[in-house]
């Protein structure tokens, strides 16, 4: 499931894997999620569809495509279906990263028309907006694909929906940056300031992971080139994060850091800038819009003969 990217190799990351997105190992309150979901959708009960269709009534529909993008979120509608209606029957035609236009038909889903009705709200409400994400992500991505950058996401996701939302920016193309507070350090200018220090936070650092036992990797977050010149005065950490510096700047920084650590650029990069930072020569490009402010992909559940 993991696997470890990066020329230090030290910050793993994890694969896109369809099956991780349904995988309760990884994501231990999917289950939870998804009830939460149904129930605050159907509540005491479909009334629209229980009022209009007979209960032993059968039918179809099928996930119809109506703008360009990136699937995602296919495994979780399966798992949606069978959580309203195990009966339910679906059948897939498109998976998970595939890139999709107007007119195609994802899959078709077969069995009581009620529990048909009483579910597609919850499938279209996860898939488009995990559709949407896999759909931004790519575009970046593809952007950038003749250099040696990748796209990764941030912490600035949809509170309970981060592990859907992370695993759709890998179905785009995209890396994770990290999953939460806890796989990682990062010492921001926050941590650095409240300290009193990037050399003091950095030490106290190691002096606290070792009296835990946990081995993780380190992020420093400089402002400026003079904290990115006191940075590279010391050693402990992999990677180096430049925050909001202009690509001149970075190209500069690159040079000075000349390969020690791994470097990432972040704070204010968008579609049309993003080029000019992977030209630059840095490793990762983290990126909020991901996840913060990405438009959900048209998709519509719709009834057929």
């Amino acid at each position: 499931m993991l696997d470890c990217l990066g020329k230090i190799g030290v910050f793993c990351k994890y694969k896109h894997n369809p099956s991780s997105l349904v995988d309760t190992s990884t994501f231990p309150f999917l289950e939870t999620l998804i009830e939460i979901a149904l129930a605050e959708d159907i509540g005491d009960g479909d009334h629209s569809a229980r009022a209009v269709t007979p209960k032993d009534n059968h039918g179809k529909a099928q996930l119809l495509v109506k703008e360009p993008g990136i699937l995602a979120g296919i495994p979780l509608a399966v798992k949606i279906f069978e959580k309203v209606d195990p009966s339910l029957k679906v059948s897939l035609f498109k998976k998970d990263g595939d890139r999709v236009v107007p007119g195609d038909i994802a899959f078709l889903v077969e069995g009581p028309s009620i529990s048909i009705l009483s579910a597609e709200r919850t499938v279209l409400n996860f898939m488009q907006r995990l559709s949407g994400v896999a759909t931004v992500t790519r575009r970046y991505a593809d952007i950038i694909s003749g250099t040696k950058a990748r796209v990764l996401d941030t912490r600035k996701t949809t509170p309970g929906w981060r592990h859907l939302e992370k695993y759709a920016v890998r179905v785009g193309g995209g890396m994770n940056h990290r999953m939460g507070l806890y796989d990682m350090i990062m010492l921001k200018d926050n941590h650095i300031d409240l300290c009193g220090g990037m050399e003091k936070a950095l030490k106290k650092t190691h002096e606290y992971l070792q009296n835990l036992g946990k081995d993780l990797p380190i992020e420093i977050e400089v402002r400026d080139l003079d904290e990115l010149k006191e940075c590279l005065k010391l050693t402990g950490f992999q990677r180096i994060m430049l925050d909001n510096f202009t690509p001149e700047d970075t190209h500069y920084a690159v040079e000075l850091i000349h390969g020690r650590f791994e470097i990432e650029s972040s704070g204010g990069i968008t579609d049309r800038n993003i080029l000019d930072y992977a030209e630059a020569g840095v490793d990762f490009i983290s990126v909020g819009a991901l996840t913060h402010s990405v438009k959900s992909l048209d998709l519509s559940l719709k009834a057929i003969g």
